[in-house]
């Protein structure tokens, strides 16, 4: 088993900034990819970004690209998710997960997650 804990979410007015934390902890893979998703009120849980195990390659859906960035602290079992110039859109729950493998966006493949952790933008 694996456990996530997401932390850093909170209110902000748009345009801020935030960092979002997931610590990692029980059973650790060979190497696995962890991932942030999010889900707003009535809609389904989307893809946000990913990171490889060796942390040299990310993904992200086109909504955030240049706004926000996938990082990992393999040392720390931890990876952030920085978000910038953050818009009423990006308002939702932010779940980490992990995948054993490689760089995946459907949630379906991935095998654990955290709580989640509210983001709410205010415009």
């Amino acid at each position: 088993q694996v456990q996530l804990v997401e932390s850093g979410g909170g209110l902000v007015q748009a345009g801020d900034s935030l960092r979002l934390s997931c610590a990692a902890s029980g059973r650790t893979f060979g190497s696995y990819t962890m991932g942030w998703f999010r889900q707003a009120p009535g809609k389904e849980r989307e893809f946000v970004a990913a990171i490889t195990w060796t942390g040299d390659t990310t993904w992200y859906t086109d909504s955030v690209k240049g706004r926000f960035t996938i990082s990992r602290d393999n040392a720390k079992n931890t990876v952030y998710l920085q978000m910038g110039s953050l818009k009423p859109e990006d308002t939702a729950v932010y779940y980490c997960a992990v995948h054993n493998g490689g760089l995946i966006a459907v949630a379906h493949k991935y095998a654990y997650w955290g709580q989640g952790t509210q983001v709410t933008v205010a415009s």
